[in-house]
């Protein structure tokens, strides 16, 4: 699969604040030019439970616990199946099972958190938890008389600009 095109998210940075690195890791995930083929074996599914839950599942039939490693490393939840080729004394007259090693990574939010895995009948799942912090959920703000917080900041820079000077050039 490729993009012929570059895609950009440049008209939305007028009205979004923050973004700016979900952004950039979306238009490099976009402007690849080539999907790797390592990264669609073993099989996977993306399941989501609820609002909050979600289950990776991955086909890998053939392997042991012992032969799958999962961590999650800086936003990345990355899957390792390491499998020894034990049949090299083999004469295959057709080899069409894949077992071979395989690094599968999957990008995930700050957010999400692995709250386990099971291995049953040659599926992997791997629970995961969207755990919003107090600080990112909804909340009503009061409008009150005065603004308390960085008044004193404000007052500064007010005063390093001189009275009635807007800064908003700065920006």
């Amino acid at each position: 699969m490729t993009f012929n095109s570059h895609f950009s998210f440049a008209p939305l940075h007028h009205s979004t604040l923050g973004f700016e690195s979900l952004f950039d890791e979306v238009e490099k995930m976009l402007s690849t030019t080539e999907v790797k083929s390592s990264n669609s074996f073993p099989p996977h599914n993306i399941v989501k439970v609820d609002e909050y839950h979600y289950i990776v599942e991955l086909a890998v039939a053939g392997y042991s616990k012992d032969e799958i490693d999962i961590t999650v490393d800086d936003g990345h939840l990355i899957i390792k199946g390491n499998k020894e080729d034990k049949d090299k004394e083999v004469k295959y007259l057709h080899k069409g099972i894949g077992l071979r090693s395989f690094t599968k990574t999957l990008k995930i939010a700050d957010t999400v958190e692995v709250r386990g895995a099971e291995y049953k009948d040659g599926i992997l799942k791997i629970g995961l938890e969207n755990v919003i912090p107090e600080n990112k959920k909804p909340r009503k703000i009061e409008i009150g008389n005065e603004l308390k917080l960085h008044k004193q900041e404000l007052l500064k820079e007010e005063s390093k600009w001189g009275v009635g000077v807007s800064n908003s050039h700065l920006f």
